[in-house]
């Protein structure tokens, strides 16, 4: 009865998630299920084990979910996700609109800039640029979502990202694990979603197929309180705060907008690189800390440490043209807070149905699927993103579970912890697109589009590109170890 009860839980997780109720009231639902089931103490489960994990991954995460809020807000309002997405579109031209809303969105997101931003402020120039280049709007949220959702999140080592965040506490990492084979695999998906586009826009062509009918607007996707619930699982910017704030009446160049993402990116790789080795992690525990909790988030002081630096070379650069400083602030702050505590709320899910006596019987199917711990690690991150519609959270699931044990399998066959992070990151990266994914029905709505017009050639980029990136990275590192 127990498994029986795991999988209710789940059940009524995905589907009351899926109709827009709050993950906040679902997750402790679906864990107090999952503990009906298996006989154990509610209250205790809930009170005890539910909120002392959730509380476990504020503690670790919320300074990440708050500063890229308001390093997201900063750019926006300042004007600067929009010079840059002018300038990639102005160079590139109508005949690579594909292109140019691929590359914008990457070079956003790497920098730093929270997800749902971008899509705001991508969408309506992608828009136009289609227009222009007569390419049908329904492979707009495909362009957005390979440029800001694939390999800049999961692939790309130093990757601001909280998905590339979440493994460094479990393995003792940092956010350049494995960097040569996060390269490799960001190439494949960029490669793979660029040429399926490529495919997608020829065919359109001959068909005599044009941009459309102009879609309605994104100003009111903001506001739908479903959107509002999906999209607070899927980033760490609540949507509902995107128009908070006045934006810059004179917008800065291309390189004055490019500077604080640059900044965020070379303090990423300079304190991975250069600063963390060299810190003497034992004297600072021994000054006031347990040198397990040092250890476990030193890994997270750089992306800290990039985005303070960012936000203060923004706000350097842009003073004059934020208008409402305080406003953009708060906005961003107040724009974290959801996010996290969903997130939480699914962790702390997690936790009580691991918590279970029945999850001994899921964890030894796991760890006993053929191919070794990479196969495995990356089937369970996948299968808890896909059922929770959240990289983050279901990665932090599957990592307070499993991570442990992994690890020891690690060590004692030798294999390099940065191995396991950039697989269980891209892992997380791929079936987390399903339809009920909140990043996709945010997208869909503020392009304009169904499921049934734009999903296929979403799925296409997002999660067959990023499978076949997982498969490859898997083979190198079976074969040649992590580097």
């Amino acid at each position: 009865m127990g498994l029986v009860g795991i999988l209710v839980g789940l059940a009524v997780l995905m589907w009351l998630s899926f109709r827009g109720w709050s993950v906040l009231v679902l997750a402790p639902i679906g864990a107090l299920i999952a503990a009906a089931f298996g006989v154990q103490p509610l209250l205790s489960h809930w009170t005890i084990t539910f909120m002392n994990s959730a509380a476990g991954f504020i503690a670790q995460f919320f300074p990440l979910f708050l500063l890229g809020a308001v390093f997201g807000k900063l750019m926006d309002d300042s004007g600067g996700v929009a010079a840059i997405a002018r300038f990639m579109t102005a160079t590139l031209g109508p005949k690579r609109a594909i292109l140019a809303v691929v590359f914008a969105g990457a070079f956003v997101t790497y920098g730093g800039v929270s997800l749902f931003v971008a899509f705001f402020v991508l969408v309506p120039m992608g828009q136009a640029l289609f227009r222009a280049g007569n390419i049908p709007n329904r492979l707009l949220p495909a362009a957005v979502m390979l440029g800001t959702s694939t390999f800049t999140m999961s692939a790309l080592p130093g990757s601001p990202a909280i998905q590339n965040a979440i493994p460094m506490p479990f393995f003792g990492t940092t956010p350049l694990a494995a960097p040569g084979l996060g390269i490799i695999a960001a190439i494949v998906m960029l490669g793979f979603g660029l040429w399926w586009l490529g495919r997608a826009e020829a065919r359109a062509r001959r068909a005599g197929e044009g941009f459309g009918p102009t879609p309605m607007g994104a100003e009111r996707v903001a506001d739908s309180p479903e959107t509002r619930g999906a999209a607070t699982i899927a980033s760490e910017f609540d949507p509902a705060e995107i128009r908070e704030g006045k934006d810059a009446i004179d917008p800065p160049s291309p390189l004055v907008a490019a500077t604080p993402l640059i900044v965020v990116v070379a303090t990423n790789l300079l304190m991975s690189i250069v600063v963390l080795p060299r810190l003497d992690l034992e004297r600072i525990a021994h000054l006031r800390f347990e040198p397990e909790a040092v250890g476990a988030v030193s890994g997270v002081w750089s992306v800290l440490v990039a985005l303070t630096f960012g936000i203060v070379v923004l706000v350097a650069l842009n003073h004059r043209r934020l208008r409402s400083f305080r406003a953009s602030v708060d906005a961003g702050a107040n724009a974290s807070v959801l996010p996290v505590l969903s997130v939480a709320s699914l962790v702390g899910f997690g936790a009580v149905v691991a918590a279970m006596p029945a999850f001994d019987v899921v964890r030894e199917w796991v760890l006993g699927i053929g191919g070794g711990p990479l196969v495995s690690l990356a089937l369970a991150t996948n299968i808890l993103a896909a059922l929770t519609g959240s990289a983050s959270g279901g990665l932090t699931i599957a990592l307070d579970a499993l991570g442990s044990t992994y690890l020891q399998i690690a060590a004692a066959i030798g294999m390099d912890p940065s191995l396991l992070h950039r697989v269980a990151v891209i892992g997380a990266g791929t079936l987390d697109s399903l339809p009920h994914n909140g990043a996709v029905v945010t997208l869909l709505a503020v392009c304009g589009c169904t499921h049934k017009e734009s999903y296929f050639h979403l799925a296409m980029v997002a999660i067959v590109g990023a499978i076949v990136a997982l498969g490859v990275v898997i083979l190198l590192g079976n074969q040649f170890g992590s580097f």
